[in-house]
């Protein structure tokens, strides 16, 4: 990958728990924390830190709820957050592309 096409990928998305996140996100409305972690494989700990650096750059929104008067999670990819991972996977497969034009 060129040095140019390096530094337009998204930081967002170097964390490999992050980029799970995005990517269990992006196809579904919504996700609660149990099934996100259970795509995902985080930890809650983990889990929680990594959704929360995404919620901070606006890439996921976070609903907080009671259910039967337990608490309930659900994460939501926002726009600017679905447009985002969009870009990273044409970046990448503009990657794949120029490499194997090298071939």
């Amino acid at each position: 990958m060129s040095p140019t096409l390096m530094n337009q990928l998204d930081d967002a998305f170097t964390n490999a728990l992050r980029l799970a996140i995005v990517s269990a996100l992006f196809p579904v409305e919504g996700m609660d924390f149990t099934m996100l972690k259970k795509i995902t494989g985080g930890t809650d700990g983990n889990l929680s830190i990594q959704a929360r650096k995404l919620e901070e750059v606006d890439y996921i929104q976070v609903e907080k709820d009671f259910v039967d008067r337990k608490p309930k999670t659900t994460y939501r990819l926002t726009d600017k957050g679905r447009e985002a991972f969009r870009q990273y996977v044409s970046l990448l497969e503009e990657a794949i592309r120029d490499k194997d034009k090298a071939f």
